[in-house]
C-alpha cells in the first residue's frame, strides 16, 4: 500500500461519461443515470483498502441522508482484480449486499474511468452539480485509520449542504488520502 492523495486540478470540468455494470443489479450505469436533481457524488473505493473500510459505514449514512435531498451517489472500484481478487465483481457484490449500499457499485475493469476522472486513491471523492460540473475534489473528513478523529463525513457534508442552500462551496478543499489505486502493469 502506498499512501496517496487526491490529485488536485482545476474544478469546473464536466463529469466524464462512462457506462459500467452495477455488480448488484447487473444493469449498465452511467453518471447521468444516477445523478440527482441537485448533483452527483462519485466515489472511487474498493473492498480491501483500510482507508475505505474505515469510512464505509459513513458512506452509507451519507448517501442515505443526501439521496432524499436530491443527490445521486456512485461508487467505482478500479483496482487490478488479477492482483487483488478481493476487489473482483463477485466480492464487490457480496460487500454491497452485506453493507446495504444505497448506491450502485460498478467495476472499472479497464481502469479507463479512473484515468478519465484522474482518481489516484481509495477513497477518492468528486462532487458534481446538477449540470454535472465538478465543484469539489477532496476528502470525506479528517478521520483516518488510527488518528482517533471520529468519522463524520464533515467536509463532504459541508459541500452538499452548501449546494442545497445555494451557498458558496468551501474554497479550501483538502485532498482525500488512502491507498493508491492498484494499476495494471502497462
Amino acid at each position: 500500500m502506498a499512501l496517496t492523495e487526491t490529485i488536485q486540478y482545476d474544478l469546473g470540468y464536466k463529469a466524464p461519461f462512462f457506462a459500467l455494470n452495477d455488480v448488484v443489479s447487473d444493469e449498465i450505469i452511467t453518471p447521468q443515470d444516477v445523478a440527482g436533481r441537485k448533483g452527483l457524488v462519485v466515489m472511487f473505493i474498493c473492498n480491501h483498502c483500510p482507508y475505505v473500510i474505515h469510512v464505509r459505514e459513513e458512506l452509507v449514512k451519507l448517501a442515505n441522508d443526501y439521496q432524499k435531498k436530491g443527490f445521486g451517489f456512485l461508487a467505482i472500484s478500479s483496482n487490478d482484480i488479477d492482483k487483488y481478487p478481493q476487489d473482483a465483481p463477485d466480492k464487490m457484490r457480496e460487500l454491497a449486499l452485506n453493507m446495504n449500499f444505497p448506491f450502485p457499485y460498478v467495476c472499472d475493469a479497464t481502469q479507463s474511468v479512473a484515468k478519465a476522472y484522474r482518481a489516484a486513491c481509495t477513497p477518492d471523492f468528486s462532487v458534481f452539480d446538477h449540470q454535472l460540473t465538478c465543484v469539489y475534489r477532496g476528502r470525506l473528513d479528517g478521520s483516518t485509520p488510527g488518528n482517533d478523529i471520529p468519522v463524520t463525513g464533515e467536509d463532504l457534508r459541508k459541500v452538499l449542504d452548501a449546494m442545497l442552500n445555494r451557498e458558496q462551496i468551501p474554497s479550501r478543499q483538502l485532498p482525500s488520502m488512502g491507498c493508491n489505486i492498484k494499476w495494471k502493469d502497462s
